[in-house]
């Protein structure tokens, strides 16, 4: 059994504190920006627009993410205490928002510069196994988003949150949605899916969603929703939307549909 008791604040500069999820968020984007650029993208009009893009799609993450939290995991506290929406520094960010909000500003970025936005967005597709790794390392080192009760060998008790042995639910997470889904898009990669712009996207939010919905049977549900619908979680309910998204767009992009 593991005993979990880092300290979140890497490191401080006077009163300034460096947090190991703000690290986070900066590795995996600058290691995805370099990735794209180096390895992933084919086309030199994407590679001329790219730098400008992630400004784009920072503002998606932050912002998408931020609002989809207050309003799939804490609408009603943050009805009642409106400033607090702007107090990011406090925690409460969703990845599923934050998708939405790289779809909605992928689009706007592509319509302005006359592009396919599905290049945008297999492209990140590519490299944000990568950002959700170190995400939930962070997520391990903060203890939070922790695992259910279990007696597992592998067990690790959060000193911070209580003395009992429970499911690291961050690393299956940092593994199954981290390092396993990179190297299952890039096996279809190779197999020259991006020369269909969207089937890496559909594969995406596919096997990213059914690896988060089989995780949140480990993991604690959020404490101001607990279970829902058929004691499902709300990652869980939303996950199996991104699942039916995912697979009509890998549909219809395969079959050479359009889909704006």
């Amino acid at each position: 059994m593991f005993i979990n008791n880092f300290d979140p604040v890497a490191f401080q500069i006077m009163s300034f504190e460096i947090r190991w999820y703000s690290l986070a968020y900066i590795a995996g984007i600058v290691i995805g920006w370099l990735l794209c650029k180096k390895i992933f993208i084919q086309k030199s009009n994407i590679n001329e627009k790219f730098d400008d893009y992630i400004t784009y799609l920072i503002i998606g993450i932050i912002v998408g993410g931020r609002l989809g939290y207050i309003i799939f995991y804490n609408f009603d506290y943050y009805v009642n205490n409106i400033l607090d929406i702007f107090k990011i520094w406090e925690g409460g960010m969703s990845f599923h928002g934050g998708l939405i909000g790289v779809i909605v500003t992928s689009i706007i970025f592509a319509k302005k510069n006359h592009q396919e936005s599905f290049l945008y967005m297999d492209l990140v597709s590519l490299v944000a196994p990568i950002g959700i790794f170190f995400g939930r390392l962070a997520n391990f080192i903060n203890s939070e988003l922790y695992g259910n009760a279990t007696e597992v060998p592998w067990a690790v008790t959060f000193i911070q949150v209580d003395n009992l042995s429970r499911h690291p639910s961050q690393l299956y997470e940092a593994i199954l949605e981290g390092i396993i889904l990179f190297l299952i898009l890039l096996h279809f990669r190779k197999k020259k899916f991006l020369e269909k712009p969207g089937l890496i996207s559909g594969l995406f939010l596919i096997f990213y969603s059914v690896f988060r919905f089989f995780v949140e049977f480990f993991r604690v549900p959020d404490e101001q929703l607990g279970y829902l619908i058929f004691n499902l979680s709300m990652g869980q309910i939303i996950s199996l939307i991104f699942i039916l998204f995912g697979i009509i767009l890998f549909y219809f992009k395969n079959e050479n549909k359009q889909i704006n």
